[in-house]
């Protein structure tokens, strides 16, 4: 798997971060020790793309007082981020004008992701789309948009999902609202739900659904929201383990949720939702069941 360079940004910016705090040192007095602003160094810790010369880091090194092991860390960190830099950066940079502003992050997160977990209460994801049905999607979102800018848009919904052709496993649900949405038409979701009861049955990827009746019993999906839990394999230059991610898509922004805390709140909602879902393959009879009435 091609973590590429966003994750070891992290990692290198939280470790960097860590020891900087404890020996009580400012941003600004960090910045010091390498000629570059506080916003450089607050960039480097939070993940940022920046300038990351071994340097710098040997540098900051000796002024944090690291240890030889967390110093060999950190240099490996470094130099997995110039190592995936050279390789022109992820795929989707080349859709940068058919996505809304800030998205390029997730993708990048999506792209070094080991394991995808979500909770769906509006639209089918991205990585299950057919592409009539993106389409109709695209369309929505943007009238006025050209139709070579619609087909750029399934086209990178197309790259998305050759994920599922690798390493990545999926676990999603969905409520009967994103079936029932007639997004595109009877037959563009007939299609849809189609697509969703054949991919269901890969070894990669679990499918539920969640019945407005077991909503009603007992889920509470609905004041939840939708939301992406992504996790992440171990680094392979230093084998360290990254926090998994929660993303919250939002109309006027997105939230990305990484403390400890609010990552077990959204599983623990998951694990809840979860218990009111149908079986995998009881939930494939649903789809297609509710297909048929497409085309009836």
């Amino acid at each position: 798997m091609v973590t590429g360079s966003t994750l070891a940004r992290r990692a290198l910016g939280r470790e960097m971060k860590r020891l900087r705090e404890s020996i009580g040192m400012s941003q600004s007095a960090a910045g010091r020790v390498i000629g570059v602003s506080q916003q450089t160094i607050g960039r480097m810790e939070e993940g940022q793309p920046t300038k990351v010369s071994d340097l710098y880091v040997n540098t900051l090194c000796d002024s944090y007082r690291a240890t030889d092991d967390e110093r060999v860390i950190l240099l490996g960190l470094a130099g997995e981020v110039r190592t995936s830099q050279k390789s022109g950066g992820g795929w989707w940079r080349a859709y940068a004008d058919e996505m809304r502003v800030g998205f390029d992050h997730y993708l990048s997160l999506e792209a070094a992701a080991g394991n995808l977990v979500s909770w769906k209460v509006t639209i089918v994801p991205g990585l299950l789309q057919t592409a009539e049905y993106r389409r109709a999607v695209a369309w929505a979102e943007t009238p006025a948009a050209s139709t070579e800018n619609i087909e750029r848009r399934v086209e990178m919904m197309a790259r998305r999902q050759a994920r599922l052709d690798e390493e990545l496993t999926v676990d999603i649900i969905l409520w009967e609202a994103v079936l029932r949405d007639p997004i595109g038409g009877p037959a563009v979701m007939a299609g849809q739900l189609r697509r969703l009861v054949d991919v269901g049955e890969r070894p990669n990827i679990t499918l539920r659904v969640v019945p407005f009746d077991g909503a009603r019993q007992r889920g509470f999906g609905s004041l939840v929201g939708s939301f992406v839990l992504l996790e992440f394999p171990k680094l392979p230059a230093t084998g360290l383990s990254e926090p998994p991610v929660v993303y919250v898509e939002e109309w006027a922004g997105d939230l990305y949720l990484e403390r400890e805390a609010e990552v077990r709140r959204y599983r623990d909602a998951f694990t809840e939702i979860g218990r009111v879902a149908l079986s995998p393959d009881a939930s494939r009879q649903f789809i297609s069941a509710v297909a048929k009435e497409y085309t009836a």
